[in-house]
């Protein structure tokens, strides 16, 4: 029942060449980022990665992306990570675009062993009807564009089949976590976190705070230990290396300046 495995290192050391990973966090919140790194470490390349966003400011999967070990992504948003779109303009990866809320459904059906369901988004648009780029040639133009999914009506209104995902690995970050793999995760860190975890086949935990088993009160547990195999513990340098991607000041109110 102990699931602590001492070093990042040793917890990914079975991530291999063409793995599949479901990654948790949003943006930089929640990011397993020492797991990220370690197995950049290991030199496996041609990974299939499962995430909201493939990382920012040379943080998280942009250190996997930007090395050229991503070859496929599924994810929601590409944003500002400039490296990102010019790999997949320029025909170097694939990429699966997913509604935000289909993918993080697309998770955790996986997970909780559902291979398929139907859900309106989606519906009328390039999602449905096949067309969408994965892949660009190196003239920027589509190679090879998404096909079109079944569609069914319930009460007269359209739905798209969407699978569930499974991978080989998953990798997510937690605040607290004990020994038996039962973790608790911070603010909007629970985002994607719980849903990639359950998606993994071996599902791997960066915890800031270990603690033995029932430190964590029942009802306070957000993934049970049933969905981890292996959790890290990190060192306090690595819970608070925690960036913002775009910090943002308000303007004080009028006057206020005059007055300080």
């Amino acid at each position: 029942m102990d699931k602590v495995v001492a070093t990042a290192a040793e917890a990914v050391v079975d991530v291999h060449d063409g793995a599949s990973l479901a990654v948790g966090g949003f943006g930089l919140s929640g990011v397993p980022e020492v797991l990220i790194r370690a197995v950049h470490a290991t030199g496996a390349r041609g990974l299939t990665v499962v995430s909201n966003n493939c990382g920012a400011l040379d943080r998280g999967l942009a250190v996997l992306l930007t090395d050229g070990r991503i070859a496929r992504v599924t994810g929601s948003y590409i944003g500002s990570n400039k490296e990102f779109a010019r790999q997949y303009l320029s025909g170097e990866l694939e990429v699966e675009l997913v509604p935000q809320g289909t993918l993080a459904e697309r998770l955790r059906a996986g997970g909780a062993g559902i291979p398929a369901f139907y859900t309106p988004a989606g519906a009328g648009t390039q999602v449905a009807d096949g067309g969408l780029p994965l892949r660009y040639d190196r003239e920027g133009r589509a190679a090879e564009a998404s096909a079109p999914k079944e569609m069914r009506e319930f009460d007269r209104r359209a739905y798209v089949l969407e699978h569930g995902i499974r991978t080989d690995f998953a990798l997510v970050r937690a605040t607290r976590g004990d020994r038996h793999g039962n973790l608790v995760f911070a603010r909007s860190a629970r985002n994607f976190n719980p849903l990639a975890a359950m998606a993994g086949r071996v599902t791997v935990a960066e915890v800031e705070e270990l603690v033995e088993p029932g430190g964590i009160d029942p009802d306070d547990v957000h993934l049970p230990g049933v969905f981890v195999r292996r959790v890290v513990p990190l060192t306090p340098e690595q819970a608070a290396d925690k960036p913002v991607e775009r910090r943002t000041v308000a303007a004080p109110p009028a006057g206020e300046e005059a007055r300080n």
